[in-house]
């Protein structure tokens, strides 16, 4: 799944107050308000980042064995597995497969270059949309979450600030991850097959075919060293009761700066 923004930002966007502080928010919040209204422009990119990991969690609790309470996982049900993983498929969405393609976009067709001769520089744009697919995807998870506590009875959180930390410690690194994919792509086509081969990937170390808990160990050893795998495993946990691991948080932190990092490097505006 890949989106693309062709109608760029809104052009002319600058400072229009008179104080110091204001002048310095109001160009990025001037932009932020024009991607917003371009990405709610996109009902394919609604639907795949903020309803369909809600429609995934729903069809597979329709399933009566995935309801009933499975003794080889400790008397959790296989819907309760599927939340955490559901969750981390909104983030992979809107981080790994909508994000990428728009920013690509944008620096393929000149947007970034010219923005350069603007008071709004082009890190504002950039800003506005980390901001936008953070809050879509957390406004999915929301969704993911309700779904899962209204429709199949899966208990809330049991650790909610444990859960709250793995949960923006995920966003962080999917949103790392799709800014260098960005970095890494010189053209639209390009990011949309990146985009989708690391969708791809995500989506397995995730879970979404095998929740983790249920992996043979050495598969499960192997995918809690990825991000989403370790996200996976601390989601579960604080879901549970317990704190999340510190080296599965540990493992989240590290790719986030690893991908940060080297996003900075490769990154070209034009």
């Amino acid at each position: 799944m890949t989106t693309t923004n062709t109608a760029g930002p809104v052009k002319g966007t600058g400072p229009v107050a008179t104080g110091g502080t204001a002048k310095a928010a109001t160009p990025w919040a001037a932009v932020l308000r024009a991607e917003t209204r371009l990405f709610l422009r996109e009902p394919g990119a609604l639907f795949w980042v903020l309803v369909f990991p809600a429609v995934l969690l729903s069809i597979l609790g329709l399933i009566p064995a995935f309801r009933d309470a499975d003794d080889a996982l400790g008397g959790r049900r296989v819907i309760d597995l599927y939340v955490p993983v559901s969750v981390l498929l909104a983030m992979s969405m809107s981080g790994l497969q909508a994000m990428p393609p728009v920013l690509t976009g944008y620096r393929e067709r000149g947007i970034l270059r010219r923005m350069s001769t603007t008071p709004v520089r082009p890190s504002a744009l950039l800003t506005a949309q980390i901001a936008l697919h953070g809050a879509a995807a957390l406004g999915s998870v929301l969704l993911v979450m309700a779904v899962g506590r209204v429709a199949f009875g899966v208990r809330l959180p049991q650790q909610p600030f444990g859960y709250a930390l793995a949960l923006l410690l995920a966003i962080a690194a999917v949103l790392a991850i799709g800014a260098l994919l960005c970095a890494l792509s010189r053209t639209t086509k390009a990011s949309g097959a990146i985009s989708t081969v690391a969708g791809l990937g995500a989506m397995f170390t995730a879970g979404v075919w095998i929740p983790v808990q249920a992996m043979p160990d050495t598969l499960r050893h192997i995918v809690e060293a990825t991000p989403l795998g370790a996200a996976s495993q601390a989601l579960d946990r604080a879901a549970t009761g317990d704190w999340p691991g510190l080296v599965q948080l540990g493992v989240v932190v590290l790719w986030t700066a690893l991908a940060a990092w080297l996003a900075t490097r490769l990154f070209r505006w034009e």
